[in-house]
């Protein structure tokens, strides 16, 4: 079974986009990307990644001519969206359980990651689909927006560190 990571950030008081679905508040943060749990290390291990709907419209809205992806990237979603030529993206309605499976095939020994948002990395986690999760903290609290992740969910701290303005943790989801 492939491991898959839920690899985020969020404000202090547990949002990964504000409500109107900005991200300025974390964009504007210092942090190193070859820095503890940075993303040129943790993305060098992902075989391929999954996201919702809004995860995904947030990409054409903020990044149209870029795709930061080089893996198969699946967005479960019941929304129409524009073909994306040149592009490894699926969209998908089928189950997680199924979602997952594909991408364990195209991953091969790489790491799956759940990029977005929180609900769907709930999801993974129902099915017993999610290995862990990784949180950069921005010290910042919002009040209201898109949670990081809305369900009970039991956790073992792994790993704290400290990159630029983020605090970042790293936790093993606890299996029943």
């Amino acid at each position: 079974m492939s491991f898959t990571t839920y690899y985020t950030a969020s404000s202090l008081d547990g949002f990964i986009a504000d409500a109107e679905h900005s991200l300025s508040w974390l964009l504007s943060r210092k942090n190193d990307s070859d820095g503890p749990m940075g993303y040129n290390g943790f993305i060098a291990e992902i075989g391929a990644l999954v996201m919702g709907a809004n995860t995904y419209r947030w990409l054409l809205d903020n990044e149209p001519d870029t795709w930061p992806y080089d893996m198969p990237a699946w967005v479960i979603t019941h929304r129409e969206f524009p073909p994306q030529p040149g592009r490894d993206i699926r969209f998908t309605s089928e189950s997680v359980p199924a979602v997952h499976a594909q991408m364990a095939a195209a991953a091969g020994d790489k790491k799956l990651w759940v990029a977005g948002g929180g609900d769907l990395a709930g999801q993974f986690a129902d099915h017993g689909l999610l290995d862990e999760i990784v949180v950069s903290f921005a010290p910042v609290t919002l009040g209201s927006g898109a949670p990081l992740l809305p369900r009970r969910l039991e956790l073992t701290p792994v790993e704290v560190g400290l990159n630029g303005e983020l605090t970042c943790a790293r936790y093993a989801v606890v299996r029943d």
